[in-house]
């Protein structure tokens, strides 16, 4: 299909691009920004979305690349997936990304999609808003008053919808070290190696002396947004990790894992439907938490 006519504006610095995003929203016109275009074009060719204009942040400087800031790994908001995967930084800091990334799509949509992109599409279907959420991420803005941030946990508002502000642009994503004695998995149920999550898991786990000192558990289209597994997180917290039977043990996070699905809302659609995406949360998170606890 053919989009519905807009106006292409191109800026060539971050100042420019607030300044057109916040006159835009003065003049009540509806604008969308561009940034690698992999989730929004095919939106545009479907007429589900039709903007008045696009933004195009391409050219944009100092909004690429990713940064080892001691504490925590700086992702620029037009650093492309596959940018991601090839850093050493991220494989060796924040492995989780790497592994959820890796998940995206396929090759030909990780070298064009940004990973600020993804971010901000908000799509509760997407692998890395629920790494944002499970390793507490925190989203730097920008607009023409100045910069702020946005912990993931109020970043993800609603279905395709962010905390952003109009007149904001993401500058990046600051993602915490968790430090040594920690694992990380990202299990993914879904059709076919391109398409998108059925449900997926992102999992850490801090192992402390033959059981779980803690745990970060989020949740992939589970809801209208990712969903944080509290529930598993307190459940997983100080339980064995030995399998059952091994010394009499229960399954303890079997059992830690069948509250999975407690407070989500899975959507229904020509794929699966609610109880299905339950019991597949609850398989999923069990599977993740032991390849992540090692």
């Amino acid at each position: 299909m053919i989009p519905a006519p807009f106006d292409y504006v191109r800026p060539t610095s971050l100042e420019e691009a607030c300044h057109l995003l916040a006159e835009a929203d003065s003049s009540g016109e509806e604008v969308k920004v561009l940034a690698g275009g992999q989730s929004l074009l095919p939106l545009l060719r479907l007429r589900l979305a039709y903007p008045t204009a696009l933004v195009d942040l391409g050219r944009l400087p100092g909004l690429r690349g990713v940064e080892d800031r001691g504490d925590h790994v700086f992702v620029g908001a037009l650093t492309t997936h596959d940018e991601v995967l090839r850093s050493g930084v991220v494989r060796e800091q924040v492995p989780l990304l790497a592994l959820a990334t890796a998940t995206v799509a396929d090759p030909a949509v990780r070298h064009r999609g940004t990973f600020g992109g993804s971010m901000v599409h908000a799509d509760p279907a997407g692998d890395l808003p629920a790494v944002a959420l499970a390793l507490d991420c925190v989203f730097v803005v920008r607009s023409s008053e100045g910069e702020r941030d946005i912990p993931a946990g109020e970043f993800f508002v609603d279905y395709l919808e962010s905390a952003l502000e109009p007149g904001e642009v993401l500058l990046g994503v600051r993602v915490p070290k968790l430090g040594p004695g920690w694992g990380f998995h990202y299990e993914k149920f879904h059709r076919t190696a391109q398409s998108w999550a059925i449900v997926g898991v992102a999992a850490a786990v801090r192992r402390d002396n033959g059981t779980i000192g803690e745990a970060r558990i989020a949740l992939t289209n589970m809801g209208p947004t990712p969903v944080r597994a509290r529930l598993v997180e307190d459940a997983l917290r100080g339980a064995s990790s030995a399998p059952a039977g091994e010394n009499g043990a229960r399954d303890a996070v079997r059992d830690a894992c069948g509250e999975a699905d407690s407070g989500t809302s899975p959507p229904a659609d020509l794929h699966a439907g609610p109880e299905y995406r339950r019991h597949l949360a609850r398989v999923l998170t069990g599977r993740a938490v032991r390849a992540a606890g090692g």
